[in-house]
């Protein structure tokens, strides 16, 4: 049989089929504390989450699922550069545009509104994949290794942290860095690069006030409860009045006038709240396995670049995923990344089934297997 007549990996396609159904229950009982308020709005958001993130995403999906993956080696450098274009065009007057926050993240062009970011996200990983995959063992020198590493994140950190955008910064270079290891680099220069990174990141604390801000609201929530602190302090409510088996689907209290940001940044709460804490461990662990079995297709990948390329969007995912996860239950300082599947924004939900997609493709020219 042909690499071009093999299925997908039925069982991904299952994990993100649950992810996406769950995540759109969860959104819709989420939106009802906007329905209360405001109709009209109502219905916008939710028409934009079905068309724009869902079926546009479905589609998307299947068009890139039957994409063979190794096209995007051959002109990674230029979607790379697209990308970078892309994000930088927040910065052109009448293009970029702020949206609930002082920062720069969206473009709008014909009345719609979009994180460009999402597409630089795909952009990094595809040129970052190609390098290390032409590079081999070369990956372990200064020269092929660190310095293209030091590069790309530098290129990075000037488009996003220009923004600013601190969150997606670090996670977009955690994700490389992960990608630098998996190809073969060395430990002790992704220890001096940590090493640099703490220090950038304390400069920054001090020299922006909005970083400093979020870490005293993490290391002393109680202080500041009714101010940079109140959204951790309404999700705790939400997450802790939710018990064990929760209030039941679309029961939630907090959503009404207390959760700021409930269909976007803080929807785990509302998870939390109307699912208990069982549930809450069933989504955990749908995110747990959709990460196993994308690096189990990373395995059977016939080339070092379809490997690379979905061990690299598997740990993008999970890590924003994680990350908001872990900022709603104030276990880090809080973030303003999306849950993947669940959070409001149809540029995200889009460009995570385009990520799905060109992993079932790479799936499909995988080894046999049984299961």
């Amino acid at each position: 049989m042909s690499s071009h007549e093999k299925k997908v990996d039925k069982v991904f396609l299952g994990v993100v089929i649950s992810l996406l159904i769950t995540g759109f229950a969860i959104f819709i009982s989420a939106c009802m504390g906007i329905l209360a308020k405001d109709s009209l709005q109502f219905g916008s958001i939710v028409s934009k989450q079905i068309f724009f993130g869902i079926i546009f995403g479905l589609i998307a999906c299947f068009i890139f699922s039957n994409i063979d993956y190794k096209i995007y080696k051959k002109y990674a450098l230029f979607i790379f550069i697209m990308s970078a274009v892309l994000t930088s065009l927040v910065f052109v007057p009448g293009l970029g545009t702020k949206l609930n926050t002082f920062a720069s993240r969206w473009i709008i062009l014909f009345g719609f509104s979009f994180q460009p970011v999402a597409v630089l996200n795909i952009g990094a990983i595809i040129y970052w994949s190609a390098w290390l995959s032409y590079i081999k063992e070369r990956v372990s020198t200064l020269k092929f290794g660190f310095m293209p590493l030091l590069a790309i994140i530098t290129i990075i950190g000037g488009l996003l942290l220009s923004q600013p955008d601190t969150d997606s910064f670090l996670i977009l270079c955690t994700t490389c860095i992960f990608m630098f290891l998996v190809a073969g680099g060395r430990k002790r220069y992704v220890i001096l690069l940590s090493i640099l990174g703490i220090i950038c990141l304390s400069v920054l604390a001090f020299s922006r006030p909005y970083v400093m801000s979020r870490i005293e609201t993490f290391i002393h929530p109680g202080d500041n409860s009714q101010t940079s602190g109140y959204q951790v302090q309404q999700s705790l409510i939400a997450i802790g009045s939710g018990q064990v088996f929760g209030k039941g689907l679309g029961q939630s209290i907090q959503k009404y006038n207390f959760l700021p940001e409930s269909i976007s940044d803080t929807i785990f709460a509302v998870l939390a709240e109307e699912g208990g804490f069982v549930f809450c461990v069933f989504v955990i662990g749908l995110f747990i396995f959709f990460v196993f079995r994308g690096f189990r297709i990373a395995i059977k990948s016939p080339d070092i670049f379809g490997g690379l390329l979905v061990v690299g969007i598997v740990i993008l995912t999970i890590l924003q995923s994680f990350t908001n996860i872990a900022s709603v239950l104030g276990i880090i300082p809080f973030s303003g990344l999306p849950l993947a599947f669940f959070s409001q924004g149809g540029t995200a939900m889009l460009m995570v089934l385009v990520q799905v997609g060109i992993i079932l493709n790479i799936s499909r020219h995988g080894k046999s297997s049984h299961v």
